[in-house]
């Protein structure tokens, strides 16, 4: 029995990484292309342009969460894991070898649709296979996906650009998803599922609004983070007066802080037994670490900015695995795709509307203002947690 029991604990953290793997790739594929920018403007392409292109892998992405959620419930977690890198892998490569860029930019969003599938996939996985009390601990690892594909993309796609042009560059996220496939294709097992009936199958919106609480409070809470992720960089720079190289060497010491925060919430979560409870203090941390970059930022205290811009940077992101865990577990085993599918799209919602609406609110009164607005938004969530629910 105890030999039975390490290789299914091994084979859970072989999905795990597998999971993560895929979620990698599909973060280099969606958050990569930004990269691009500068190839795709030396070569004369104007700026608005250029961002219209690299946005297309997002916009396939938001419009098909629900979709793939919707096909992990109803065929399982394998074919997801394997299909949707497929297209990604079949795109990026047929991305790769075109020159119009109307057809470039189709390729991207049929990209970034396979690029969806990842997300709900993924986290099916860790709920299925991995007990309550490890269960926290799995998903805040799980969400440290989206800080590697930023973390490799930058370093990987803007050299390859310059090295051999925008288009072979393309072909890092493409490769990736290939091997995601083979990988996904060989190790992943379905979570096993109780037989359909009353309490497994039943539609867990109808009549609750737990789960859509949750969602509203990851929305609301993924504001600071965007606002951050951002303008973290400009501010530095601008008002600030640090090189660029210095500001961006911050940012990405953020990101890595930030990724570690996810797994640490994810321990403290099955040390409590909750999820929920823990998404509330963050919460409130998430509206004092705000209040106080603002604070910070009005009067030009940069001593004091700069630590709290690590611990706000920490916090803003530490939800993202508490809320998915709880929305994996609340939904149960027939619904969880389509819930971390809502999860999903609402967040990125948010995350898109963030650069044009708070660049405007910088225009018009500053930095200070974004952040504490941003603060103001973080403490609407407060209220919102659902603390009487079991988990």
């Amino acid at each position: 029995m105890a030999t039975v029991t390490r290789i299914r604990a091994t084979r859970r953290w072989a999905m795990l990484a597998l999971g993560v793997f895929a979620q990698t790739a599909s973060a280099v594929m969606v958050n990569g292309m930004p990269f691009l920018l500068p190839a795709l403007t030396d070569r004369g392409m104007p700026l608005a342009t250029a961002g219209l292109l690299v946005a297309m892998p997002m916009v396939g992405m938001v419009c098909t969460l629900i979709a793939w959620g919707y096909a992990v419930d109803r065929f399982g977690e394998r074919i997801v894991l394997a299909a949707g890198p497929a297209v990604m892998c079949v795109t990026g490569v047929a991305a790769a070898m075109v020159t119009n860029y109307v057809l470039l930019g189709f390729l991207l969003l049929l990209a970034g649709t396979g690029a969806a599938s990842t997300n709900g996939a993924s986290g099916r996985v860790i709920a299925g296979w991995f007990p309550a009390d490890q269960r926290g601990l799995a998903m805040g690892i799980r969400q440290t996906a989206q800080p590697l594909g930023v973390g490799i993309a930058a370093m990987a796609i803007p050299a390859v650009a310059h090295a051999a042009g925008f288009s072979t560059a393309i072909l890092v996220p493409a490769t990736m998803a290939g091997l995601a496939v083979v990988g996904c294709l060989a190790g992943i097992i379905d979570p096993p599922r109780p037989p359909r009936g009353e309490n497994h199958s039943d539609n867990p919106y109808r009549g609750d609004t737990t789960l859509w609480r949750i969602h509203g409070v990851s929305v609301l809470l993924v504001v600071p983070q965007a606002t951050l992720w951002t303008f973290a960089l400009l501010w530095l720079h601008r008002d600030g007066g640090l090189g660029l190289w210095q500001a961006g060497l911050i940012v990405t010491a953020t990101q890595f802080l930030g990724a570690a925060g996810r797994i640490g919430a994810g321990i403290w979560s099955d040390r409590v037994g909750s999820r929920v409870r823990p998404l509330h203090t963050v919460a409130i941390a998430a509206l004092v670490s705000m209040a106080a970059l603002a604070g910070a930022a009005w009067t030009h205290w940069w001593w004091a900015a700069i630590p709290i811009l690590f611990a706000a940077s920490v916090i803003t992101v530490a939800d993202n695995g508490l809320a998915f865990t709880a929305v994996a577990e609340l939904a149960g085993p027939y619904w969880s795709g389509r819930g971390l599918g809502i999860q999903n799209t609402g967040q990125h919602l948010a995350t898109a509307a963030v650069p044009p609406v708070f660049g405007a609110l910088i225009t018009a009164a500053g930095y200070p203002a974004a952040f504490a607005v941003a603060a103001v938004i973080a403490a609407v969530a407060i209220p919102l947690v659902p603390l009487r629910t079991a988990r």
